[in-house]
């Protein structure tokens, strides 16, 4: 059974950093891509960092050079450290492989980026 478990989240003020961090299980972590998605009120679930197995890493314009993505495969874990952090990064975020599969989305972690 697939699981996909994201933490970290919480309520912070623009310019403040957080953390995320996602555990699989179930999957050949080692082997897949994985990413960072987001969901924000009203609107579509959007990519916006991931990392191969290699540990080459991309991300959206929207949060380059603020987001790094990174993962140790020997906790199958990826991380999300988010810095700069601006109301626009509100949204739930979760993590999946890429590309993504329906069935593995976990319940994501909110973040709420407000003053």
């Amino acid at each position: 059974q697939v699981q996909l478990v994201e933490s970290g989240g919480g309520l912070v003020q623009p310019g403040g950093s957080l953390r995320l961090s996602c555990v699989a299980s179930g999957i050949a972590f080692s082997l897949n891509d994985m990413g960072w998605y987001r969901q924000a009120p009203g609107k579509q679930r959007e990519l916006v960092a991931r990392i191969s197995s290699g540990h080459w890493a991309f991300y959206v314009d929207s949060v380059k050079g603020r987001f790094t993505i990174s993962r140790d495969n020997a906790k199958n874990t990826v991380y999300l450290q988010m810095n700069s952090l601006k109301f626009e990064d509100t949204a739930v975020y979760y993590c999946n492989q890429i590309p993504n599969r329906p069935n593995y989305w976990g319940q994501g972690t909110q973040v709420t980026v407000a003053s």
